[in-house]
């Protein structure tokens, strides 16, 4: 085995290692936003069934859906007080 044999493999392995965090990067990507939207949703959940819990009271709720949660989890209490303001405009 040659020097240029030893310079080919080390490019090679080098080439490699890189696919590989290519492929990698490609694949985590996905999966983290699909992760941090079901985080979200779940925070959205609970701070809908929260005041849905308290309006109650009020006979003041907001329905759960796919749109509400998603709404209110992206946004946080600024989505709930949007949320509240259509349901009472609408």
């Amino acid at each position: 085995m040659g020097a240029a044999d030893g310079v080919q493999l080390i490019l090679a392995l080098l080439f490699l290692a890189f696919l590989i965090y290519l492929v990698g990067r490609l694949l985590l990507t996905p999966l983290r936003l699909m992760a941090k939207i079901a985080i979200n949703s779940l925070f959205g959940l609970l701070l809908l069934w929260a005041f849905n819990f308290a309006g109650s009271y009020f006979s003041f709720t907001i329905p759960l859906n796919w749109v509400t949660v998603l709404v209110a989890g992206f946004l946080g209490i600024p989505g709930l007080l949007m949320l509240i303001f259509f349901r009472l405009v609408l």
